[in-house]
């Protein structure tokens, strides 16, 4: 018996290695990973590149406290500014703790200028910014906030899509508007560019900071290194963490200048945010995702995926409601529940996870292959056949 936690609702498969797509586990078989963390390894398993960074590094400085400086903490931070709309950085260890960080980022701005009673935070009702108890409150969701009571206050919530009520939400008292361009967990639904760009016009017109959580769809995931690009908007504050890792735990918030101004010393702190070896891996993953062409391959293949994907979808219409997503952060809309899908595609050694909305999150490798790609439309091909 495990003496694990039952928090997890864990499949009863394990792995003992792994390498680019493909993990390989303990009953012999090979699995092609279209789950890779959760979005996590966005350079695959065991990339040659990110083992000798983390080998270089390991050698050398592992951890140091950040009373001292770190200097591959200023080069990555560095690098993040120079492409993004970002002049500061805070480095974290989770997705849930730099959306923690962002919180009390834009809360604290306006506390440092004499406003403290613009406080409150505006989400959409049952998005996902994590597991803490605030970003738990954050997303509005009932299933969530579950046996954690009471309601913390200081949250609002709107139903995605209702810009009538995002507006008459938006008070005298409200802080930031954070939302995800994609909303990961909440089922890969995609926010209109449109529909940012009118977010950023009501926030600068009621003096309310933007909060883009990118933790998800970042790094890359949606073919621009933020999925906020494509909608050509500047957010005041974005927390990023899984891709920026390739499976090694680092989290960030960044900030335009002026937030960052509230955030003195001891406002905010992390024993591991930023340490050295964490550092190392960043700056190897950027190394690889700011390759001139390796964006572009992404939205290259991503499209091609997209494709094929909806050609399945016309060929089985009782069986595929809806494709979304924008890159490699796509989901598959079923009518009927997606478990037993979800198990028929492991069946068939691919592995998929689960969203809301009956939705099957499928999310490769950002260099992936098309072999790959093939394979996994192969897959999925094959289980629609077996619904007929």
């Amino acid at each position: 018996m495990s003496s694990l936690a039952k928090n997890y609702n864990r499949r009863n498969l394990s792995f003992l290695k792994g390498k680019g797509s493909f993990l390989y586990a303990s009953n012999g078989k090979k699995y092609l990973d279209f789950v890779q963390g959760i979005a996590v390894n966005s350079l695959g398993h065991a990339n040659p590149y990110l083992v000798k960074a983390i080998n270089k590094q390991s050698k050398k400085l592992w951890h140091v406290s950040n009373s001292f400086r770190i200097p591959e903490g200023e080069r990555l931070a560095k690098r993040l500014t120079q492409k993004t709309f970002a002049e500061s950085v805070i480095f974290q260890n989770s997705g849930a703790e730099a959306t923690e960080a962002a919180i009390k980022v834009a809360k604290r701005y306006f506390y440092s200028i004499g406003k403290s009673r613009k406080n409150r935070i505006l989400c959409i009702k049952n998005s996902f910014h994590g597991r803490t108890i605030a970003t738990i409150n954050a997303s509005g969701s009932k299933k969530m906030m579950e046996g954690f009571g009471p309601k913390i206050k200081g949250f609002d919530h709107f139903e995605f899509g209702n810009h009538k009520k995002l507006k008459k939400m938006i008070t005298k008292k409200t802080a930031a508007v954070m939302v995800e361009p994609i909303m990961g967990e909440g089922g890969i639904k995609v926010i209109p560019d449109w529909c940012l760009r009118e977010l950023r016009k009501i926030c600068n017109k009621t003096k309310t900071l933007l909060i883009l959580d990118e933790v998800q769809c970042g790094i890359g995931r949606s073919g621009k290194f933020f999925a906020f690009e494509h909608a050509k908007v500047k957010p005041d504050i974005v927390p990023i963490a899984k891709g920026i890792g390739g499976g090694f735990p680092i989290g960030a918030v960044l900030m335009t200048k002026k937030v960052a101004s509230g955030m003195t010393p001891g406002t905010h702190g992390s024993t591991f945010g930023g340490n050295p070896l964490a550092m190392s891996v960043g700056n190897a993953v950027l190394d690889q995702i700011f390759k001139k062409e390796f964006l572009k391959n992404v939205k290259k293949l991503s499209r091609y995926f997209h494709s094929e994907l909806n050609k399945i979808k016309e060929e089985f219409p009782k069986i595929i409601k809806e494709v979304r997503g924008i890159g490699f952060l796509i989901g598959l809309q079923l009518f009927n529940n997606q478990s037993k899908f979800i198990q028929k595609l492991m069946d068939n050694n691919l592995l998929t996870i689960r969203a809301a909305e009956n939705v099957i999150r499928i999310l490769p490798p950002l260099n992936v292959k098309k072999k790959e790609i093939d394979l996994a439309l192969k897959i999925i091909k094959k289980v629609c056949l077996t619904y007929k």
